[in-house]
């Protein structure tokens, strides 16, 4: 009886924790649960970015193609809404050419992988990559990842208390698993939505997303699955969606003026 009282107690601090740290994203108007402060989630990403960047071979040495980057990069938040965010943007390339990827760290830290630029052919195309990743930090994605993976942790725990079963546990570690995957794979679908919005905001063609998933649908033919698709859902799945919500938010589409 004790061991289940504990294991209630836990559950319910878990819980408690959980919905008790609700925010307004004053950007998207979204009611989120998360975990961190914005200067948190900045100092965070601050913190952790020479390590992402060594583990993926190091910066760039291209120059020119870094500088591409960075300019691309602060064309879109000068001139969007991440403007109004209280993020601070850096825009990196990293050395490793075999993998195709591009991520954001918590409170601003942008990357994307030589493999992955030297795919694409417009500015435009590398504008919608950025959009997209400028997206998860403005919606605070990794925040409230961080927020659900606590609460899973808190449940599995309580879990392992009240049954006193190990596989109990992994079997809840693989169900919550789950349950943050399938959430995620929703913040890549909120991600390109913002990044539609942020590229257009720029000057961009945000059609030139569209192109970036047919880009990674070939990509994904050869032998080695990209990176890419471990944590983005399939670019066949998207492309639909990217297109949809380009003709909602531009019916007569984005205009001749917009950079390819």
């Amino acid at each position: 009886m004790l061991r289940l009282i504990i294991a209630a107690v836990i559950a319910l601090v878990a819980l408690f924790g959980y919905f008790s740290r609700t925010s307004v994203n004053p950007l998207t108007g979204e009611t989120q649960r998360v975990a961190l402060s914005p200067e948190q989630e900045i100092a965070l990403g601050a913190r952790s970015a020479p390590e992402m960047a060594a583990q993926m071979g190091g910066l760039s040495r291209d120059a020119r193609a870094a500088a591409l980057v960075q300019r691309v990069g602060r064309r879109l938040v000068s001139q969007s809404i991440a403007a109004k965010s209280p993020y601070q943007y850096s825009f990196h390339l990293l050395a490793d050419q075999r993998t195709v990827n591009a991520f954001a760290l918590p409170g601003g830290p942008i990357f994307i992988t030589e493999g992955l630029l030297r795919l694409l052919k417009t500015e435009g195309e590398l504008a919608a990559v950025l959009g997209h990743e400028i997206g998860h930090v403005i919606a605070r994605h990794s925040s409230e990842r961080l927020a659900k993976q606590q609460l899973t942790q808190g449940l599995v725990g309580a879990l392992v208390v009240g049954s006193g079963d190990y596989t109990a546990a992994q079997v809840g570690q693989m169900v919550g698993g789950m349950i943050n995957m399938r959430y995620g794979r929703e913040d890549e679908i909120e991600s390109d939505a913002l990044g539609i919005r942020i590229a257009a905001e720029a000057g961009y063609d945000p059609r030139a997303m569209v192109r970036v998933m047919e880009v990674l649908a070939k990509a994904s033919g050869g032998s080695r699955q990209p990176e890419f698709f471990s944590t983005h859902p399939a670019p066949e799945n998207r492309a639909q969606r990217i297109r949809e919500e380009i003709e909602k938010r531009f019916p007569g589409g984005p205009g001749p003026a917009a950079t390819p």
